[in-house]
């Protein structure tokens, strides 16, 4: 009975190890992520100045009426994109 009980406890320890490094790990990279965040807020100032000065609707609106180069990376300009971004920022 000792044998079995010895058992179970190595196993119960052995799997709440394994929850706790994959929690801790998880902690780890958030914080991580949470530090490089903070580090882009003059970026995200940017954005949202861009966004919300009217400056973006006219980019936008170039974009539509084919004044843009279609070449040009600009995922800035999807319709919902900037937005959702900054939407995210501020959860």
């Amino acid at each position: 009975m000792m044998k079995k009980q010895t058992t179970s406890r190595i196993a119960r320890i052995q799997a709440m190890e394994e929850r706790y490094d994959h929690v801790l790990a998880a902690l780890d990279e958030l914080e991580r992520a949470e530090a490089r965040l903070a580090g882009l807020r003059d970026d995200i100032a940017a954005l949202r100045e861009y966004y919300e000065s009217g400056k973006w609707r006219k980019d936008f609106e170039a974009d539509e009426k084919g004044l843009v180069p279609r070449d040009l990376k600009r995922g800035v300009l999807s319709e919902d994109g900037l937005w959702d971004l900054l939407e995210r920022v501020d959860k």
